[in-house]
């Protein structure tokens, strides 16, 4: 019977030993071939292989792995907010690139900022021996990782730095790049600025809205609060908070957007009043399609490849045994100006709150 055939239409996987009957050499021969290993004569090593394309044979990397000296699966666990976010799958592919020149496999799931889902994950990854984990967290607790800590599993943060936990971080400055969004607002004469956020709960919300409150509060500017909305988890419930921040006497004259996708529903809301030309805007993180608006969007732009990057390279240097201190690595962001964010404050707007009047 063929090693592809079966009954009931299933399909039996190509073995070693079907390798080596096609080839017609020895099963040790087939195994050093398949591993790397030296000792075979080129023409053997040839028809080892030509046999395995023939038969689509592929080695079974855990079986290899039970084998190591080391115990390595060569596999990491990614854990993501949203891979459908841009900003995660832009990282994922950044350690997806490092990872492939070691011949490493990730593995990666979304938390959808679900604590529960996060626990899930990381124990659903441990459970198949990941050499090391990269982890976007969903809040400050992660308790639960004190086992797998104790365990020796190497783990990098990225975007969030988790609380009373001592591991490597790599993420971006939100405060610094809240700070300057701010202050570009401010320097078109925009006195009058709104801020909407997402989950108060996480830290990049925290820092970045304690960018814009010092730039407005350095301005001499007290930001009332309808002129702040908070937990929004959708694009939907940005627009209408937009729509409402909007309509209010005093409204605002410009918007920092703290989150990609809060920018989009804030997005939708200014089309929907009419509003774009008029009320100045500045996201953070840069989107797709972002520069083809109009106006087109300007944004405080992350580099989540260089993110990515770096905390691939830093896990697999401690996969390979670096015991030096922790590390937290700030990525610098950058202002990138397109139109939104550059429309000019109308005629003698006064501040909406008692600091600016």
């Amino acid at each position: 019977m063929s090693p592809l055939s079966g009954s009931g239409g299933a399909l039996n996987r190509p073995t070693m030993k079907d390798v080596a009957a096609l080839a017609g050499v020895s099963l040790k021969t087939v195994s050093r071939v398949v591993n790397g290993e030296s000792g075979v004569s080129a023409p053997l090593a040839e028809r080892v292989e030509s046999a395995c394309r023939q038969l689509h044979f592929h080695p079974n990397l855990g079986a290899r792995s039970l084998r190591r000296g080391d115990g390595r699966t060569a596999t990491i666990g990614l854990v993501l907010e949203d891979i459908a976010n841009p900003f995660s799958a832009a990282v994922h592919r950044a350690v997806e690139t490092v990872a492939m020149t070691r011949d490493v496999a990730v593995l990666a799931g979304s938390l959808n900022e679900n604590p529960q889902r996060e626990r899930e994950l990381v124990a659903a990854f441990s459970a198949r021996r990941v050499d090391g984990l990269i982890i976007m967290p969903t809040g400050g607790d992660q308790s639960h990782l004190v086992d797998e800590r104790h365990a020796g599993i190497p783990m990098v943060f990225v975007d969030r730095a988790p609380e009373l936990l001592d591991v490597d971080v790599v993420l971006s400055d939100n405060y610094e790049g809240a700070r300057a969004a701010t202050r570009h607002l401010l320097a078109a004469g925009h006195r009058r600025i709104g801020f909407l956020g997402d989950r108060t709960g996480i830290a990049t919300l925290r820092d970045r809205q304690a960018g814009f409150s010092r730039a407005m509060a350095d301005a001499g500017i007290l930001v009332p609060a309808d002129h702040v909305a908070l937990d929004l988890d959708t694009m939907r419930a940005a627009e209408e908070a937009t729509v409402r921040m909007l309509t209010t006497a005093y409204a605002p004259t410009a918007l920092f957007t703290a989150q990609n996708l809060i920018t989009i529903g804030a997005i939708h809301a200014l089309r929907r009043l009419l509003r774009q030309r008029s009320v100045a805007l500045v996201g953070f993180d840069d989107f797709l399609l972002a520069d083809l608006l109009e106006p087109a969007v300007t944004v405080v732009a992350q580099d989540p490849h260089l993110i990515g990057t770096r905390a691939a390279e830093l896990l697999f240097r401690r996969i390979g045994g670096d015991s030096s201190p922790c590390s937290h690595t700030v990525i610098a962001t950058r202002l990138v100006p397109r139109g939104s964010g550059e429309l000019p404050a109308p005629v003698a707007t006064p501040a909406a709150g008692p600091l600016g009047e």
